[in-house]
């Protein structure tokens, strides 16, 4: 969910920011000016004046000559400053209900890293004797680890806390290795260890795509859904649809790995002994973790009722009706992040789960991105921009029928994703290609979904996304190979994701 750069760059890699920043930095004013003053005919005044906000938003959103949520910011005051939208209109998306859901989950998870809910989970699971026995069942298992904390907190966060695991694992393999031969190990070299990474940060963003909260781009699709085609997608039924899809991708992502990447090590010696010592370190669970957990489950339970009474009772039901009308993802999610100021780790002292000065610390900017991605989209809808964009790929694409209007939100989310961040992407594509459907005749849900889901599907580059960073600054992972294993994941992904939409949205009514 954070977007920020993580990880070690090459003198090379800082030269090539630098001139990147740079050069953004003055073409996006230009481009600005030259789009404001171009003649585009077709477009209403205010549609003309969002193309040139958005060409600037655009540059600077993948150039990051200021940071992408202030470009976000900056982009939704120009359209009050321009006359697309007035101030109350624009900045009231900054307010809007999907906004709390993200607060109140960012708190949360901020409660259970801070406490180390998430880490005793991870070596619980790791501690098993089924899984560090060999390379290939440690992997799984590490990876796995990694997509079900990003179901929860922010896939960076899973990412950056995983790490370190997994680097003492790598090492503590190489000292047995090492004793065994005589000669010093070298893990930074290892087949095993590019392997180890590059599922650690790919399973974080597969298993970002299984919740509404575990990757912005879900929120931006369900509230642009919702403004847009008047079609509330419940935190159930998003799990329904996506839960499937990222266990086959994580399937496919294993064996992807496990062939490219094949382990020299199989017989793992010396990851029981670190895996044990590393968990007696984190002792007896305290109150901290016991509180956090029961504020995670109170969360969980509360937004997955409403899947459960629409089975029950149908979706026209009073009951089903009547609780999504006082319980709202975003008021369950602060009503949950609420327990935490309330349930004490110590009466006595009158300390309690999470300080505010503990709480303010979750990833405001992302917050602001999401904002800012859901005004612009917004108006790209209301001033006819969208409609004149889909349009334009209809006729360039040839893509008029429901299956290749979303085979094409697909694939632009994902090489968007390559450029950009993913929330970003997600704040241009949609909304596009809801209005490429609209235009066709046909739902806009599967392009939606469709473009939402191949925004989270970059895999290629270091900047790519946050966790591929990350692992990428470890030294383990050559720039090559993560080139070359992003690619072949990333056509794996726009295949699971076609499939996915065109099995699942028919059977659960997202039509």
């Amino acid at each position: 969910m954070d977007e920020e750069k993580t990880g070690v760059m090459s003198h090379s890699e800082e030269r090539f920011e630098r001139w990147r920043n740079t050069i953004g930095l003055f073409v996006g004013p230009v481009l600005f000016l030259v789009v404001l003053f171009l003649p585009l005919r077709g477009l209403s005044p205010e549609a003309h004046r969002l193309a040139a906000v958005l060409a600037l938003v655009l540059v600077y959103w993948v150039t990051e000559p200021i940071p992408i949520p202030v470009t976000a910011m900056l982009g939704a005051v120009l359209t009050v400053l321009f006359r697309v939208g007035t101030a109350k209109e624009v900045l009231a998306r900054f307010a809007d209900p999907i906004v709390f859901l993200f607060i109140g989950s960012f708190i949360i998870a901020n409660a259970m890293m801070t406490h180390g809910l998430d880490r005793r989970f991870a070596l619980s699971i790791l501690a098993r004797r089924t899984v560090g026995r060999t390379s290939g069942r440690l992997m799984l298992a590490y990876g796995a680890i990694a997509a079900f904390l990003s179901m929860w907190i922010s896939n960076t966060a899973s990412t950056a806390m995983m790490l370190p695991i997994g680097v003492g694992i790598l090492y503590a393999v190489g000292d047995v290795a090492g004793a065994r031969s005589g000669k010093p190990a070298e893990p930074r070299k290892w087949k095993l260890s590019c392997g180890m990474m590059l599922m650690l940060a790919y399973a974080a963003s597969v298993g970002g795509i299984a919740t509404p909260v575990g990757s912005p781009p879900n929120l931006i699709a369900i509230g642009l859904i919702d403004d847009l085609v008047g079609r509330r997608i419940a935190f159930f039924e998003w799990m329904s649809l996506a839960v499937p899809m990222a266990v086959v991708m994580y399937g496919l992502l294993y064996l992807l790995i496990i062939r490219m990447h094949r382990p020299e090590v199989v017989e793992l010696a010396g990851v029981a002994e670190y895996i044990s010592e590393r968990r007696k370190g984190l002792g007896r669970w305290s109150a901290g973790q016991r509180n956090a957990l029961i504020a995670f489950l109170v969360a969980v339970t509360l937004w997955v009722v409403p899947g459960v009474l629409a089975i029950a009772f149908g979706v026209e039901s009073r009951a089903y009706e009547g609780y999504r009308a006082s319980l709202h993802e975003g008021t369950v999610a602060i009503l949950a992040a609420s327990l935490l100021f309330l349930l004490p780790v110590d009466w006595g002292k009158r300390r309690f789960t999470l300080s505010w000065d503990q709480a303010v610390r979750i990833d405001w900017g992302t917050i602001l991105l999401f904002g800012g991605g859901l005004a612009l989209g917004g108006l790209m809808f209301k001033t006819g921009l969208a409609d004149a964009v889909g349009n334009g790929l209809m006729g360039a694409t040839g893509a008029s029928s429901l299956w290749g209007i979303t085979a094409v939100a697909i694939g632009l989310g994902i090489v968007m994703s390559e450029m950009t961040s993913n929330t970003a992407s997600a704040s241009m594509v949609i909304p596009v290609m809801i209005a490429l459907a609209k235009a066709a005749g046909v739902s806009p849900l599967p392009p939606a979904l469709g473009a939402c889901f191949g925004a989270s599907y970059g895999f290629m580059l270091p900047v790519s996304t946050p966790p591929n960073a990350i692992v990428y600054g470890s030294g383990m992972v050559p720039i090559t190979r993560m080139v070359k294993t992003g690619l072949v994941f990333d056509i794996c992904g726009f295949f699971v994701i076609l499939g996915g939409l065109r099995l699942l949205c028919p059977l659960l009514g997202m039509m």
